[in-house]
């Protein structure tokens, strides 16, 4: 999964593969220029979950509700 665009990755994926990255860096059993592209690779799939969480965010706060508390539809988020 490593050789995985990050920007092509879904939430899922993604945050699946920053838990396997930050438990390699914790038990520090890779080399020194190793870490630092795990750190890389780390930080790219942090944001890339920030993004989706972002997106999935305004997506919710998008969605109108009925007087009876039913939602009715959503919004354009370009509103």
């Amino acid at each position: 999964m490593a050789d995985t665009p990050v920007e092509d990755m879904s939430f899922e994926d993604a945050i699946r593969e920053l838990e396997t990255v930050v438990g390699q860096l914790e038990r520090g059993d890779v080399a020194l220029d190793a870490s630092i592209a795990l750190y890389e690779r780390g930080a790219a799939l942090k944001a890339r979950c920030e993004k989706k969480l972002s997106e999935a965010e305004e997506k919710v706060a998008k969605i109108t509700l009925s007087a009876d508390g039913q939602a009715t539809g959503t919004a354009p988020l370009d509103d």
